[in-house]
């Protein structure tokens, strides 16, 4: 809600401001761009920026939101809940340069150590031909004195279109009508719709998958199911965030809220699956891909 209400207040703000407020991405250097495959599907990660994934293909169709305005594309991770740290993001984890390791195996991404919220992060990306998908493994490391709570997040956003679908009670998904969901074939089901000057977001429970539909391409992502009692406070295993004027569309995760003692970490994966389709959504299309 605080990220919503920023975000309006920066767009109320007029032309004025929004000069004051002009950004430009620093360069990307290809030196520090990695990139994994499985069969036709490829991703790019930028180590300089935070890690982030930039780039989800599938043959030479992108999949990922391109838009180039601060910070708002690609797929990024924090911790939760986002009460911790309120925003903007803490940078370390979101946009600064990560150190690198790379093996034949894997490809290992290590955050700077965040004086604001002191929790490292590491991200590991792997590819899994059997499966023909890419893990990627966040791991949350304590590095304070003090015993931390904190669940994973993985936030990734995708163009302002398409179609959304998930495995929850359309009844239950919070705050109520705030995006026109519909149950279709036993699924909670979204049409990616705008409404003039105003961002929305909403909150639901799942089953470990969640799933984007555009331009005949099927995103899906796998990750541990939680029960409704296990997020962080005010937040959810499943969320959608509509930003407003067309502009991107996220779909976000996230995992059990876990106790960290000092100099503890807990890892949390998420599997990729990205496949051409024709037709819609079903739960027996979703349960065949993530097997």
């Amino acid at each position: 809600m605080k990220r919503i209400l920023s975000v309006i207040l920066f767009a109320l703000a007029g032309g004025a401001c929004m000069a004051q407020w002009q950004w430009k991405e620093p360069e990307l250097h290809e030196d520090q761009i990695y990139e994994i495959s499985v069969g036709k599907m490829s991703m790019r990660i930028a180590a300089e920026r935070g890690g982030r994934i930039i780039s989800l293909k599938y043959e030479d169709a992108e999949v990922l939101s391109q838009l180039q305005m601060p910070n708002m594309y690609g797929s990024t991770f924090w911790t939760s809940p986002q009460s911790e740290w309120n925003w903007p993001p803490v940078r370390e984890h979101d946009a600064a340069l990560y150190d690198v390791e790379k093996s034949e195996d894997a490809i290992v991404m290590t955050s700077k150590l965040s004086q604001k919220l002191p929790l490292r992060i590491r991200k590991t990306f792997c590819k899994d031909a059997k499966e023909n998908c890419i893990s990627v493994t966040y791991t949350i490391i304590n590095e304070s004195s003090d015993v931390r709570r904190v669940a994973p997040w993985e936030i990734t956003r995708v163009p302002s279109e398409g179609t959304i679908t998930f495995d929850a009670d359309v009844e239950s998904i919070t705050p109520a009508n705030l995006m026109p969901f519909v149950k279709k074939n036993d699924l909670a089901w979204y049409e990616i719709d705008h409404v003039d000057g105003q961002n929305r977001k909403i909150n639901s429970d799942g089953k470990g998958w969640l799933s984007y539909v555009n331009n005949g391409l099927l995103l899906v992502k796998k990750f541990p199911d939680i029960d409704a009692s296990q997020p962080a406070p005010g937040e959810a295993e499943i969320q959608v965030y509509v930003h407003q004027g067309k502009m991107y569309v996220e779909i976000e995760s996230q995992g059990a809220y876990t106790e960290l003692k000092p100099g503890e970490s807990f890892d949390w994966t998420v599997r990729w699956y990205l496949v051409p389709v024709d037709g819609e959504v079903t739960k027996d299309m979703i349960a065949k891909i993530i097997k």
